[in-house]
């Protein structure tokens, strides 16, 4: 398998830094975009390269600069817990597009995209913030999926835990249930080092079936 540099927006989440710690021991380089210096020694504790760069702040020439040399990007940012409905679009929904639009310009073609499941469930005349969340998710999922120069893969998980993974799941077009973060990271890293999961959208649980299993049966 060969070495690959991967850059991870969101670079400093507890997924990305999970993710970044089993790229590393695959044999890949990670590359953890941030946009807090402060986090660049925990990006490093875990084995990803630190990226100064704000996705909020630059515009997609400055990011696919930023990303030259990347085999392939994640996008694993987000707004946050109670964060505003604009930063929900600021982030969930426009930089996950930005990314998009820099890995083209960078000439990237893999894409793995953090969503969340039920993104396509949002009501579109509330203004709940987790409704706005649901909505940014499910507009971001859609530009990415509608960009026929990416290898796009958009991962849905259930509700997120800090549980200890257990390297099992369940995926599927409508499944519900909660999954370690750790998990989630775990199939993403296959995802990237398998090649497995192009063209393919799918939410995914905590379950029974093996995740390099569950990964190639996509």
């Amino acid at each position: 398998m060969e070495r690959m540099r991967i850059a991870i927006a969101g670079g400093h989440g507890q997924i990305a830094r999970q993710l970044s710690t089993l790229l590393a021991d695959g044999g890949h380089e990670p590359v953890a975009l941030i946009r807090n210096a402060d986090h660049e020694a925990d990006v490093v504790a875990a084995g990803a390269t630190p990226l100064l760069i704000d996705l909020e702040q630059c515009d997609d020439a400055e990011l696919a600069e930023a990303l030259t040399g990347c085999d392939a990007v994640v996008f694993a940012a987000g707004s946050g817990p109670g964060s505003t409905a604009e930063r929900k679009r600021s982030v969930d929904r426009d930089g996950a597009i930005l990314l998009a639009d820099a890995a083209v310009q960078a000439g990237i073609r893999r894409y793995v995209l953090l969503s969340s499941r039920g993104a396509d469930s949002f009501d579109a005349d509330s203004d709940d913030v987790f409704q706005i969340y649901l909505r940014a998710k499910s507009e971001a999922d859609a530009a990415v999926r509608g960009n026929d120069q990416l290898d796009w893969t958009i991962v849905r998980p259930g509700s997120l835990t800090d549980d200890a993974p257990s390297g099992r799941v369940r995926t599927g077009d409508d499944v519900e249930g909660s999954i370690p973060r750790g998990d989630v990271a775990a199939v993403i890293a296959t995802l990237l080092a398998t090649g497995a999961g192009v063209g393919k959208q799918f939410e995914v649980v905590s379950g029974e079936t093996a995740i390099g299993e569950a990964v190639a049966g996509l």
